[in-house]
């Protein structure tokens, strides 16, 4: 089969199915609500950076004023509870499009998210009693059980029980996410349907429309926060835990896992140059895709960032979404700044030379359309190796240099994907992780440099051609 008829196949056969699942409903208030936490996760970030400064003086002075406290508090009610901001978000996106007053939708989404999972936290004491307790002051975990067993059997059991009445912080960061969307989604599905179908009070005219928007919500936002109450029960009464609970241990561990493998490196930084070869978005697509899996790896980055604690052995993501955004995407799809940097240095065509001055400060940003759609990129056979193989072969060796230690783990930090390369890197994962930046830079100038220059050839050939012939 030829690269026609490749191109062929791929764009009839293989295509429609992955753009029609990508084109849902569902999809689309995924790949659109999530954007709603991401000011909160970067804010977030600010301060996370603000409560770990890594130089220990400087670090100590902020214990002891409080204010790396204070900083953390900022964190905690931002980046910390992405999963709020995700399920209202979804359920608002989806009812937005369907063209209903949304924001009732996002809040009903929060209502239920909120109430299918148990109010209550852990006693404090259970975490610090045991061998492996942390403790409480300068009493170690087996002094403090040592203590505890000598008081009554129902004041062991009171300072032992959960705090009920009280909403577990854990679920509403990352590893609530997984339960966010699906929550997100069912509310955002079903409160259209009901308001499609009619299920609401209507009032007369003269009502003032905000008022008469809550009223058309109520029917709706009853009937799924009277399910969700269903739900709960179900999972309070037979399997003894709450749905959240569920979803994490049944559904996002084992994704998280896989986002966070070897393969699964590969695959992603396969598939965005795949798309955009074709013509579409594979940056939107992997990223609608990835993002609920990628940004709980993040999260749990930060949180063992945030504790000291950022290692491997201690449960830290190699893949996460700073991964996916500055290393897989760095420079923008295809990592082509090798391709930019061939072009302001050695092009001889003046196509390549005049989109090069184009590309280069959009490329610092990874922002690289004046590549894919003007040189093209899209389509073209003679730069589809290093396109395809680049972000593949930094992918690899991103994870290894992590995965043996050469480099830490990414810490958490959230830095917008606009932020140049170098920049981010530090940002990110300090200096040794900026400076592994440099290396991917230079890895794709060696990759993309022989296929760029001879593809050059051909377009100066070309070029020659038609100015002689127009001489003629």
């Amino acid at each position: 089969m030829d690269n026609v008829g490749r191109g062929n196949w791929v764009s009839e056969k293989l295509l429609p199915p992955i753009m029609k699942v990508v084109n849902t409903k569902a999809m689309n208030a995924l790949k659109d609500g999530m954007v709603y936490s991401l000011p909160f996760i970067i804010i977030g970030s600010i301060f996370l950076i603000l409560s770990n400064i890594p130089y220990k003086p400087v670090a100590q002075a902020l214990t002891d004023s409080g204010w790396s406290a204070i900083f953390t508090q900022a964190y905690t009610t931002s980046f910390g509870i992405m999963a709020v901001w995700a399920v209202v978000g979804i359920a608002y996106v989806y009812v937005r499009n369907e063209g209903f007053e949304a924001l009732p939708a996002g809040l009903t989404s929060l209502a239920i998210f909120l109430g299918l999972q148990s109010l209550q936290v852990a006693s404090p004491l259970s975490a610090a009693m045991g061998k492996a307790g942390s403790g409480v002051g300068s009493l170690s975990g087996t002094q403090v059980a040592e203590h505890i067993d000598k008081l009554p059997h129902a004041l062991q059991t009171f300072l032992t029980s959960p705090v009920t009445g009280a909403i577990n912080i854990t679920w509403l960061g990352g590893q609530g996410m997984i339960a966010a969307i699906l929550i997100g989604i069912f509310v955002g599905w079903g409160y259209s349907a009901m308001l499609r179908a009619g299920w609401k009070i209507t009032l007369p005219e003269q009502v003032p429309a905000n008022v008469a928007n809550q009223f058309t919500a109520m029917i709706p936002a009853g009937v799924l926060i009277t399910v969700a109450m269903f739900i709960y029960a179900f999972f309070s009464f037979i399997v003894k835990e709450d749905l959240l609970q569920t979803i994490y241990t049944l559904i996002q561990t084992p994704l998280q896992g896989l986002s966070d493998s070897f393969g699964g490196a590969l695959i992603i930084a396969f598939l965005v140059p795949f798309f955009w070869f074709f013509g579409v978005h594979g940056g939107l697509i992997m990223g609608a895709i990835t993002t609920g899996l990628l940004v709980p790896n993040t999260f749990d980055n930060a949180a063992l960032y945030h504790a000291g604690k950022l290692s491997l052995a201690n449960g830290a993501h190699i893949v996460t979404n700073e991964f996916y955004n500055n290393f897989i995407n760095l420079t923008g799809s295809g990592i082509t700044i090798g391709l930019v940097i061939f072009t302001l240095v050695a092009a001889r065509s003046v196509q390549l030379k005049s989109l090069g001055k184009i590309e280069a400060v959009p490329g610092l940003f990874n922002i690289n359309e004046p590549f894919l759609f003007g040189l093209p990129l899209v389509l073209n056979p003679f730069l589809a190796i290093p396109f395809f193989l680049t972000p593949v072969l930094v992918a690899a060796s991103t994870y290894l240099v992590i995965y043996f230690g050469i480099v830490p783990p990414l810490n958490g930090v959230a830095a917008p994907w606009t932020t140049p390369p170098i920049i981010s890197g530090f940002l990110i994962g300090g200096w040794k992780m900026a400076v592994w930046q440099a290396v991917v830079l230079v890895m794709s100038a060696a990759i993309y440099w022989p296929f760029a220059k001879k593809y050059d050839k051909m377009l100066l050939t070309q070029e020659q051609e038609a100015e002689a012939a127009e001489n003629a």
